[in-house]
Formats: C-alpha cells, sequence, structure tokens
C-alpha cells in the first residue's frame, strides 16, 4: 500500500459550509423517511440522470429519461438513448458499489459505457487532453502511469480519516485529474461522489447533487481549472461543499412541500370516502403505508382528522 497523500488545503471556508451542511442534515432526519419514498426516489434519480447527461451534452432531459425508464420509445439519437440507457443501469447498481474497491469503479464504467465504447471497463491506453473554451485545459498523465496512480487514490481512500465530505471531493477532482478512461470520466466520477457520500449517509441516494452540478457547470469546469493551477484540490472542495449544501437545501425544501401536498391529498381522500384505509390512500399516491402513517399521526395531533368508532368498523371525519 502506497503513502500517497493528495495535496489540498482544509480552509476556514470548508470548515463553515461543513457546518452549514451538518445544520441541513439534521432538519433531514426528520424528513428522511419521506425524501427516501419510492416516489421521490424516482424523481431524484431522474433529476441525477438528466443532469449528468447534460453536463456531457446529452439534453434528453427528465420527461424523456422517465419514458425510458418505463420502458416507452423516445425520439432521440442511438448516441443519446445509449449514454442514457447506460446511466440508468449504472445507477440502477448505486447501493450495490463498494466506493474503496477499485474494481467496483471499472465495473461502474462497463456498465455505463458498454454501448459506447469497446474499452469500457478498462483504463485507457492513450494520452489524452481535456479540452475547455480556450483549447486543452488539462493534459492528463500518460496513460502508462494510470494503474499506478488510480491505485495510490484507492489506498488513500481506503486510509484517509478525512471527512466523507472533504474525502469524496477530493477523490473526484483526483479522478478527473487523472482522467482515467478514455471517455466517461465526469460522469463516472460525479457517480463516484454521490457513492462515497451514500456510504456516509443512505439519504445520499436520493439527494440530486448530479442535477446542482448541471446548474452550476461552468462554476464546476473553473473549479477543476483553479484546481489545476493551484497544485491542489481547496478550489474544487469548496465548490463542490456548496453544490452539496444547496442540493441538501432543495431536498428538504421539496420533501417539507411534499408533505404538506401529501396532507392536502390525504384530506381530500378521507372527504370522499370516510372508511378509506391507509393502505389504500398508500396505493392510490404511490406512497408506502410508512409514510402515510406518520402523515396521520400528524393530522390526528393537529387535530386535522379526528377517528370514530374502532378500527373495523370506524370512520374518520375532518376535525378543526
Amino acid at each position: 500500500m502506497s503513502n500517497y497523500k493528495p495535496p489540498y488545503t482544509i480552509t476556514t471556508k470548508i470548515v463553515n459550509i461543513i457546518s452549514k451542511i451538518s445544520e441541513e442534515m439534521t432538519k433531514i432526519e426528520h424528513s428522511e423517511k419521506e425524501i427516501l419514498s419510492p416516489k421521490l426516489r424516482k424523481i431524484n434519480r431522474i433529476k441525477t440522470l438528466a443532469g449528468t447527461l447534460e453536463i456531457e451534452g446529452n439534453f434528453l432531459g427528465e420527461e424523456k429519461i422517465t419514458a425510458i425508464l418505463e420502458g416507452k420509445r423516445v425520439l432521440g439519437t442511438f448516441q443519446e438513448i445509449t449514454e442514457a440507457q447506460g446511466a440508468i443501469e449504472a445507477y440502477k447498481e448505486f447501493e450495490n458499489y463498494n466506493y474503496k474497491n477499485i474494481k467496483d469503479l471499472l465495473r461502474a464504467h462497463k456498465i455505463l459505457m458498454s454501448g459506447m465504447l469497446k474499452t469500457a471497463g478498462n483504463f485507457r491506453t492513450i494520452n489524452v487532453g481535456v479540452g475547455g473554451k480556450s483549447g486543452v485545459t488539462h493534459v492528463a498523465p500518460p496513460c502508462d502511469m494510470v494503474n499506478k496512480l488510480m491505485s495510490d487514490l484507492f489506498d488513500w481512500l481506503k486510509i484517509t480519516d478525512e471527512h466523507p465530505l472533504i474525502k469524496s471531493s477530493i477523490f473526484h477532482y483526483e479522478f478527473e485529474f487523472i482522467h482515467p478512461f478514455s471517455d466517461g470520466n465526469g460522469r463516472i466520477g460525479r457517480l463516484w461522489q454521490s457513492v462515497i457520500l451514500y456510504s456516509w449517509k443512505k439519504v445520499f441516494i436520493a439527494i440530486p447533487t448530479e442535477s446542482i452540478i448541471r446548474d452550476y457547470q461552468e462554476r464546476y469546469y473553473e473549479a477543476l481549472e483553479e484546481s489545476g493551477s493551484l497544485g491542489e484540490s481547496t478550489p474544487f472542495i469548496e465548490f463542490m461543499l456548496e453544490v452539496i449544501l444547496k442540493s441538501i437545501e432543495s431536498s428538504v425544501k421539496y420533501s417539507v412541500k411534499s408533505s404538506v401536498n401529501t396532507e392536502d391529498k390525504i384530506l381530500e381522500l378521507i372527504k370522499q370516502n370516510p372508511k378509506v384505509t391507509i393502505s389504500q390512500i398508500a396505493q392510490i399516491l404511490g406512497l408506502t403505508s410508512r409514510a402515510i402513517e406518520k402523515q396521520f399521526v400528524k393530522l390526528k395531533d393537529e387535530k386535522k382528522i379526528i377517528r370514530i368508532g374502532s378500527s373495523r368498523k370506524g370512520h374518520w371525519e375532518i376535525g378543526e
């Protein structure tokens, strides 16, 4: 095992953003069930897929990706649809990846790129440069160094005691710097950061960080270039932490909004049928019975609904 340690500096800005993220994570504990509900997980997975693809110039969008997930035919170029299918399949394995296992990263690349790249699942054997607005902005390390560099990076990932928020961002930058594949590096780098974060907090399976990166795409590339010029990943860490914070804040707001909408729908269903059951409501709204039970407890506590009679023969009435 190597003693390699990526260069970076823990700045006051990094510490402050992590503090803010910790505060938001506390809020998420109260809405985690809503965020992890099948409905929101599907919505956020689609946002993630659309976001990471759009960064690479694939503009199929959420509506068409939803259609592909549902097995429908969509209009698009062969490359657009093949890329989307590869991303869908790669993210299906999200929960099964071990972020410390380099073989899992290679497997993810093979799934992602198998329809477009003969060398999918293998590190590049050619030298490459990364292009930007002003031409080539980064000449990646020679191909004969890739295996050693990636091995060193994963060795560091296994032993570092850095906070997952920091180490995931460092890995993301170092991965893009090495540029180990002939294509698909951006998508895999973003995926693997999310996998690292998921190993820390399971809720990250439903936080669409990639879609926020898409919203700040120009700044994303600027942060990569700035870190390259500086010779350490500090600017990129700061940028990614800001993105993660925005992603969490957005997820909390959306879950609260979804919760309110769910309450309104439950009240409407009770008005229509006072004898409606929790399982029936769950089926109608496409949510878990557990999620609906939580809403019922809240509505009862707030006296918005009142139970009349026994659980078998009784019914619900709208309260205050």
